[in-house]
């Protein structure tokens, strides 16, 4: 879980392991955002202030203005999204399902509260429908409340916005998506999320849910070279399982200080070359991608050779029994510099 802990060291500016080394130089104050994405490794960056701290019934939240990344939100110590590239992730993870759907008209979206997912969608002239369902409102109200980016989705009549468990929600309801998008938080153990990744519910939760060629995708954590074996091989596994089709791709997150995740599933093959993708963003997204295009999903689905073996002799699946998780927690630092 992250926190909020502050000290008065003096130092000069040579940090280790968030600390400063003692200095006489004088103090210049300073704040520090600090994440622990390995055992022996930590990722820190300056703030230029901590804008908003708080916990709900399910989460810790904050939101900090960083000086390298601009706003970023953090939940549970794990930064989600940072203003600077947040886009990076966004347009990743919505735009390549959307686009192999032929005519996407209805979409779920399992968490997304910070509304960015949902921004995305709606830029989709097909698109009808957006549900988007979070467990968490306190969560939802800070980022519409914070986020000014996100302001203009939140209000747009196509979007509700439904508190509740996604599985609840989607074994409950009477409805069927052309898309379902897992936008939820990482796999932390004794977090809210990790039973959302199982196999279970892709098989008896999500694909019902589908009509007839839809597609689902979700966020899929870290795939670097070292970090993919923690969940991202086992999520693409385990989908493996479900769908005869399974597409992995990942994109290098500045912010995160790793390449990221996504993984792909359907019953229907993923055909479309780069020029057709480009003909497909051309013809339905309103305003220009900053990021994603066909050449860009093209390159993101061809994985490193250390990755696309590792997912070829992954077997493990993913159960409420067999979870695996991601590793760390953030802090915020409060230090006196010289």
């Amino acid at each position: 879980m992250g926190d909020i802990s502050c000290s008065d060291d003096i130092g000069n500016g040579n940090g280790v392991n968030g600390k400063i080394h003692s200095s006489l130089n004088g103090y210049r104050k300073s704040c520090w955002y600090e994440e622990e994405i390995e055992e022996n490794l930590r990722w820190c960056f300056a703030l230029n202030s901590i804008l908003h701290t708080g916990a709900s019934r399910y989460q810790d939240i904050a939101l900090l203005d960083t000086k390298p990344f601009g706003k970023a939100l953090i939940i549970d110590g794990k930064l989600q999204s940072a203003e600077v590239d947040e886009f990076i992730y966004h347009e990743s993870l919505v735009h390549p399902a959307l686009l192999h759907h032929s005519s996407p008209k209805t979409v779920f979206i399992m968490g997304g509260g910070e509304g960015s997912t949902a921004r995305e969608i709606l830029r989709h002239k097909t698109v009808e429908k957006v549900v988007m369902c979070d467990i968490d409102e306190e969560v939802v109200d800070f980022c519409k409340a914070h986020l000014v980016v996100n302001r203009e989705a939140f209000c747009d009549p196509r979007l509700e916005v439904i508190i509740n468990d996604a599985r609840t929600e989607l074994e409950i309801g009477k409805e069927c998506y052309d898309v379902i998008i897992g936008d939820l938080a990482d796999p932390i153990e004794g977090g809210p999320c990790y039973k959302l990744y199982t196999k279970s519910f892709y098989e008896h939760s999500v694909k019902p849910k589908l009509n007839r060629g839809g597609i689902f995708v979700t966020q899929a954590g870290p795939a670097g070279i070292f970090s993919h074996t923690e969940v991202f091989s086992c999520i693409c596994n385990t989908l493996r399982q479900v769908f005869k089709y399974v597409v992995a791709y990942s994109a290098h997150i500045p912010s995160y200080a790793d390449t990221w995740g996504w993984v792909m599933a359907s019953d229907i093959p993923f055909t479309l070359s780069a020029d057709e993708l480009d003909s497909r963003i051309k013809q339905r997204i309103k305003g220009e991608n900053r990021y994603l295009d066909g050449k860009t999903f093209s390159s993101a689905s061809t994985l490193s050779k250390a990755v696309r073996k590792s997912l070829d002799n992954e077997t493990h699946v993913y159960t409420e029994g067999t979870a695996r998780f991601i590793y760390g927690h953030g802090s915020v630092q409060k230090q006196n510099q010289a």
